[in-house]
């Protein structure tokens, strides 16, 4: 969604960059680049306004300063670095629980927005820390919205609160009201309220949401918000706050090709802070909202804490340790732990997603690449792995000929496709030794089975980081020593 603002700010710093010393005109020339990269990304001009002039303000404050920095240009980065953490609401904020069990979240938000969805996500989301969420199907208004949540709930293992069948039939009130009867009876700890939405703002809307609120005192209610619908989402947030109330905002279909000027628009509009984020269809693609997090994939920096959050997820603790101890030791890295490897990127999502996170990932020319990446290169990949049997995976020098055209028979796939794969793995053995032998390869920080190119090769690499070690075009072969045409030296060159 930022790929855009990304690179326009990427560019204003690039010039920066260029500079050796800082001058206020150059503060004002990159200020003017800011300003029109955010009136680009549909951001609100208000927002941008105060936004470019706290940032000139505190800069030509700070020049003095700045202009004895070695490296002028990243204390001007740093300056718009925290500005745009406080626009997009300042330190992260988290769920405030309700000292006497049960939490009581109400969702709200325009229909279409994915509240109902977005209430599943929650749910998954809780469950997994612990607690034991209700679903109140309370969105009586929207054809088959009670059906989609019990569908949802049921998908999860979290129950669901649903006495009336919806499609326009009972009363929201009564069932938010008997849902929180029954998480004290059962004592289940989070209440999530699901509510119904309209296509827009409207009384009907306001007086049902305030109702709602009343019967049921909420300890949170969040406005979920659709991150595309660019300058909408600021009018209707305000039309919420003042017909309703709430007390945190929710963006969802952050992975969408929209400009995104909602999301940098919103808190800083509102006063509330973001809460959550959802970035894609899976009830899994959802987390709190981290507002250091996005400034860094916006300034091009990526996002390296998600990502290894990701992995830690992906990854369990057993298989870690094991592999951990296995580098340490200094033992082989073998075909089982490389197919390991690819069944964890799997959980963590397509490929393409997981390298946006790395810095530099929104520069144009990279974003070309990842867009190229094909995701079924991961099963394919396993599919091949998996047809070989535990000797072959442990020794892959065993692998001639006749086991390869076996193993390409049994996979679908071509000797080709097998040969290339060895290859890589070939690659990614000497990535590991490199790495015992303290040298820094060029994929690290990537697991070797990502770093080696697996995905379809990615030429070039993440600020240079990711070679294409499955292309024989880009491997260099070493240059031989030249031998001295005098007999005599090169005698003692060669030790005799």
């Amino acid at each position: 969604m930022f790929e855009s603002l990304s690179e326009k700010f990427s560019s204003a710093f690039a010039t920066l960059r260029g500079k050796g010393r800082i001058s206020e005109s150059d503060i004002d020339l990159v200020a003017e680049e800011i300003r029109s990269a955010l009136l680009d990304g549909d951001v609100a001009l208000s927002v941008v306004e105060k936004f470019v002039a706290r940032i000139k303000e505190r800069s030509l404050q700070a020049l003095p300063e700045i202009r004895k920095s070695t490296n002028q240009s990243q204390e001007i980065y740093s300056i718009v670095n925290s500005e745009l953490v406080e626009i997009l609401g300042g330190p992260a904020r988290r769920i405030r629980f309700a000292k006497n069990p049960p939490t009581v979240i109400m969702l709200a938000g325009l229909q279409g927005s994915g509240k109902t969805t977005l209430a599943g996500k929650l749910a998954l989301h809780l469950k997994e820390q612990g607690n034991t969420p209700l679903l109140v199907a309370a969105d009586l208004q929207r054809p088959n919205a009670v059906t989609q949540l019990t569908l949802l709930a049921q998908s999860i293992g979290v129950p669901v609160h649903a006495p009336e069948i919806g499609n326009g039939v009972g009363n929201p009130v009564s069932v938010a009201k008997s849902g929180i009867e029954l998480a004290k009876t059962k004592l289940f700890n989070v209440v999530i309220v699901d509510t119904a939405g309209r296509l827009g703002i409207d009384e009907e809307l306001m007086k049902q949401a305030r109702e709602i609120k009343g019967a049921v005192s909420p300890d949170e209610v969040l406005f979920v918000v659709d991150a595309m619908i660019g300058q909408d989402a600021i009018r209707t947030a305000k039309a919420f706050e003042e017909g309703v109330g709430f007390d945190a905002v929710v963006l969802t279909k952050l992975d969408g090709d929209a400009k995104g000027g909602a999301a940098l628009s919103i808190a800083e509009t509102t006063k509330k802070p973001i809460l959550f984020a959802s970035a894609g269809e899976k009830l899994t693609d959802f987390d709190y909202f981290y507002p250091d997090r996005m400034a860094s994939r916006i300034l091009g920096l990526g996002d390296i804490a998600t990502l290894a959050e990701q992995a830690k997820k992906a990854i369990d603790g057993d298989t870690a340790k094991r592999l951990e101890e296995k580098f340490v030791a200094g033992e082989e890295f073998t075909l089982e732990d490389f197919l390991e490897q690819i069944q964890a990127m799997k959980k963590m999502g397509s490929m393409s997603k997981i390298l946006g996170m790395l810095p530099g990932a929104n520069s144009a020319a990279m974003r070309k690449q990842l867009d190229a990446i094909d995701d079924d290169e991961l099963i394919r990949t396993q599919a091949i792995v998996q047809s070989m049997t535990p000797k072959e995976r442990r020794d892959p020098k065993i692998l001639n000929g006749s086991r390869r055209s076996r193993i390409a028979k049994g996979s679908g796939r071509t000797v080709t496709e097998v040969n290339n794969l060895v290859d890589r793995f070939s690659a990614a053995q000497k990535m590991m030794k490199q790495m015992r032998g303290g040298k820094i390869p060029g994929g690290m920080g990537l697991p070797p089975a990502m770093a080696s190119g697996i995905s379809g090769g990615i030429s070039g690499g993440i600020s240079g980081g990711i070679p294409n070690l499955g292309s024989p075009a880009n491997r260099v072969p070493p240059k031989k020593k030249s031998r001295s045409g005098n007999p005599a030296k090169r005698a003692i060159e060669e030790g005799r």
